[in-house]
């Protein structure tokens, strides 16, 4: 079984509460991250304005919190351990960070601080400039070409996620992006679109980042993993060189669509998506019709899933 972790998109106002109302292993999860984040995050969660949640600062230790507290749960009151179940962990981008720490590599405090840290260098790397765009209907090697004819030297350009079979990610100088957009829909996709993010991430314009993050993840003990979690750089199985992969992500394409391919390859035929959402859910069920996918987002899901497992 392949556990999926969302990235930045899969948030909302009100996410978790729920479960945070219903069980105290729930609250003491939030109650954890709160107190490393040394505010209440869980407030802005449940109550907040949306305008707040975007910031990438709190989205990113937000939509974690809401995934460890589902896992929490479950091994806590249901006695569902993900780490007895699991073949392989995997998480979009800032899920990664939920995967790492679902597997015990990361414990649940320092997770949250290497996210808000996370956040907050790549909000600051924001600064300069950028777009992503989204490109309907066009595969991988398709966006590649269109990126080879519209990009010069002087501008970065290059592929942040590749989601699907359908669905793929540019990130760089705007103007690259808005030629790619335009070379994209001569090429035929069925849509292109700039994307409402706060900068280009998963693209050498976030090196700045890199050098904030860095710092912090040094800081933080990572332990040895039960379980491989397939990383968003290399979309094969890692089991150690974590502190590296997570700064290279930054900078790097999100492998998502030839992880999901890995696990399937190494004999997963199920796929469950922890947490808010459920993107991941849609992305692997196009990625491949072989893979059976559910997700686990409320406690109905979540009694649902515990109860058939």
């Amino acid at each position: 079984m392949l556990f999926m972790f969302p990235g930045q998109g899969s948030q909302k106002i009100g996410m978790g509460k729920d479960l945070y109302d219903a069980f105290q292993s729930a609250r003491d999860v939030f109650q954890e991250i709160n107190d490393a984040l040394s505010f209440d995050l869980s407030n802005l969660i449940f109550s907040g304005s949306e305008e707040d949640l975007k910031l990438t600062e709190n989205t990113q230790p937000a939509l974690m919190a809401v995934s460890m507290a589902f896992v929490t749960v479950m091994k806590k009151d249901f006695s569902v351990d993900v780490l007895d179940r699991a073949h392989f962990f995997a998480g979009h981008s800032l899920g990664e960070y939920s995967a790492l720490c679902a597997a015990g590599v990361i414990s649940l405090s320092d997770t949250a601080r290497l996210l808000r840290a996370r956040g907050l260098a790549m909000a600051s790397a924001c600064k300069s400039g950028g777009a992503m765009a989204a490109i309907i209907g066009l595969d991988i090697d398709a966006v590649e070409k269109v990126l080879d004819a519209t990009n010069d030297e002087s501008s970065v350009l290059q592929i942040a996620n590749d989601n699907s079979n359908e669905q793929v990610v540019i990130s760089g100088h705007k103007t690259a992006v808005e030629k790619a957009i335009a070379k994209s829909i001569d090429d035929g996709a069925k849509k292109a679109v700039l994307l409402e993010v706060s900068g280009p991430f998963h693209c050498p314009l976030m090196k700045p980042a890199v050098e904030s993050l860095e710092m912090a993840i040094d800081s933080v003990t990572f332990n040895a993993t039960a379980k491989p979690i397939i990383s968003n750089v290399t979309a094969k199985a890692e089991t150690d060189n974590f502190k590296k992969l997570l700064l290279q992500q930054l900078v790097s394409r999100v492998r998502w669509r030839e992880s999901i391919q890995f696990s399937i390859e190494n004999s997963v035929s199920r796929a469950v998506e922890i947490g808010s959402g459920k993107v991941l859910t849609g992305l692997a069920k196009r990625i491949s019709s072989a893979l059976e996918c559910s997700n686990v987002n409320s406690i109905g899901s979540m009694e649902d899933f515990c109860r058939k497992i």
